[in-house]
Order: structure tokens, then sequence, then C-alpha cells
């Protein structure tokens, strides 16, 4: 069996220059095994916040904690999409999302703090497996998403870094409020 070939870096002319505080935050080396590597250091940290505490948010107008979970989850899937589209050579332009409406209208808050869990745990895995599957040709495919180049390998170190960028918020914004 063939291993899945190694996703280069994108350069900056593959995505909006938005995405380089994500993109920058992805370490050298095989994107895929961070993919893989942050199920479970993520899991972790997200395990031991209490279906209590997965309600805190750090300022009024804020977050919870399951709302930030909830909209990793929600990007990871449009970021996927769009990855799965454009690896197929399809060029219809891909539409953008307004993030905080897609929270309010999620209700986040109203879902066990144990299935939003389990939902990173899948999707991850999903894009996991839906990255592997591509051959470098398809990594390298460019296409729009909100009126944006985007390439899918881009779309892999969006996944990755966006993923990490909230993590950080919750570990220095969130969890200092639930140890006090």
């Amino acid at each position: 069996m063939k291993s899945a070939p190694e996703i280069a870096r994108p350069t900056a002319s593959e995505y909006s220059p938005y995405y380089d505080r994500y993109i920058s935050l992805v370490p050298a080396g095989d994107v895929l095994q961070h993919l893989s590597a942050q199920i479970n250091s993520t899991l972790a940290v997200l395990r031991g916040i209490s279906e209590a505490q997965s309600l805190r948010r750090y300022a009024p107008g804020k977050w919870s904690i399951k709302e930030v979970l909830g909209h990793v989850c929600d990007s990871e899937r449009v970021m996927s999409y769009r990855a799965l589209c454009l690896s197929r050579g399809d060029q219809t332009p891909l539409p953008g999302f307004e993030q905080d409406d897609y929270v309010k209208a999620a209700n986040f808050d109203a879902r066990a703090w144990a299935d939003l869990i389990g939902e990173f745990e899948i999707i991850r895995a999903a894009t996991v497996s839906l990255f592997r599957g591509f051959e470098t040709a398809a990594t390298e495919r460019l296409g729009t998403a909100n009126d944006t180049a985007v390439s899918v390998r881009a779309l892999a170190y969006i996944i990755a870094g966006h993923e990490r960028h909230h993590l950080k918020v919750i570990q220095e914004r969130y969890l200092p409020l639930l140890q006090s």
C-alpha cells in the first residue's frame, strides 16, 4: 500500500493574507502527521474541562468554550469541503461563511460537552483520511473560496493552524479562569 505523499507548505500566493495568522502556527514537517497528532493533544486539554466549565466565557460577549469548539468543528468541515471540491478539479467559486452567524445558529451551549468533544475527534479523523487520499497534484490545485484564490494544501495548513490558534486561546484565556 502506497503511503500518502507529504503535503508541501503553501506559498503566500495560494491563500488570502488573512490565513497567514493560522498557517504560520503550523510547525515544519508533515502537516498530515501534525493534524493526526492534534487529535490526542487537543482531546487531552478538552477532556480536562467539565460540562459546567465548558459554558464559561473569558469576557462578556465572547464565545463560551463550547462555542469555540463548535466553531473549530464547523470551520474544519467548511475547509475540508473546500479541499474536496478543489481536489476534484471543481472550479465553481465556493462561498464564504460568517462564523458568528454559524455559532449563533448552532446553539452549541445546549449540546453536551462530551458530544462536542466526540464530534471534534470524528471530524478530525475524517479530515486526515480525506487529505491522506490526495495525490500530490490534487494538493496543488487552486480554486476560489470566499472570492479569494486558495489551494488544497493551503486548506490543510489552515485547518491545522486554526485549531492550534483556538486551542491556544482556550489554554491562555479560558483555563486560568477555570482554576480560580
